[in-house]
């Protein structure tokens, strides 16, 4: 048996057919330049995809519709009746809101993919309230009188009530974004608090103390929104305010 390798240079002869069926199948990998001779063809060329960032969108339509809330509230121009805002939190507040979340969940972030449809949810179930083909005022209407028994004030403070304890767990969750983030949510879970209480104890200072503090809200959601909307596309920049690892 041979001490060398079978494969080792200068070890096969010219006229050996071997050789030249290996000679023969280089040459047809290789180009007459000697580069790899690849002539595949893809049924469908690769693109890469680029994603949209979906936050500014949700971000903007929640505080458009915390703004419509927290007016009527407040009975801005003598307004008594909210129902004006029913379209605005079907649309804006409730489709794009859900759109967002939805783009989110695309993008990877579980943050955006779990708030921004819990609160299209909110403002859904918020309008509904208002819309009297719902039912649900008029099973909290007075037959005879025609007016709303306090116990819907009651079923209002609970509904509230949940609203808020989801709030603060969406504000912990956000102790690792932004400052403008997590007072942004901070706010709105002190908002929902004073609301709660407001239509629990009937005490109308609650109520206008959790409206007004709704204003900032939105303000803080429109500050946070426009941050992602700007980035690159105007000469302007908002800080967000990085939390990192200070909190």
């Amino acid at each position: 048996m041979s001490s060398t390798s079978d494969f080792a240079p200068g070890t096969s002869k010219a006229g050996d057919p071997d050789t030249l069926a290996s000679s023969n199948h280089l040459d047809r990998l290789l180009t007459a330049g000697g580069h790899v001779n690849d002539r595949s063809q893809l049924p469908l060329p690769v693109v890469h995809r680029s994603f949209a960032n979906p936050t500014p969108l949700g971000l903007i339509s929640f505080a458009a519709d915390i703004f419509l809330i927290s007016v009527y509230g407040l009975h801005a121009r003598g307004i008594q009746s909210p129902n004006a805002m029913i379209g605005m939190l079907i649309f804006f507040g409730g489709v794009c809101q859900f759109l967002a979340g939805i783009m989110e969940f695309i993008t990877g972030n579980t943050f955006g993919a779990t708030v921004f449809p819990s609160y299209a949810a909110f403002n859904l179930s918020y309008a509904l309230i208002y819309i009297p083909g719902s039912g649900i005022l008029s099973a909290y209407t007075d037959a005879t009188t025609g007016a709303l028994r306090p116990e819907f004030n009651q079923a209002l403070a609970l509904y509230l009530w949940v609203w808020f304890i989801i709030t603060v767990l969406y504000t912990v969750a956000a102790m690792r974004s932004t400052w403008v983030l997590f007072l942004d949510l901070l706010a709105l879970s002190v908002c929902l608090l004073l609301l709660a209480c407001g239509f629990m104890t009937g005490v109308e200072g609650l109520l206008t103390a959790g409206y007004a503090v709704g204003v900032v809200v939105c303000f803080l959601s429109f500050w946070a929104g426009c941050t992602g909307l700007y980035t690159g596309i105007t000469p302007i920049k908002l800080p967000a305010f990085e939390m990192g690892s200070r909190v």
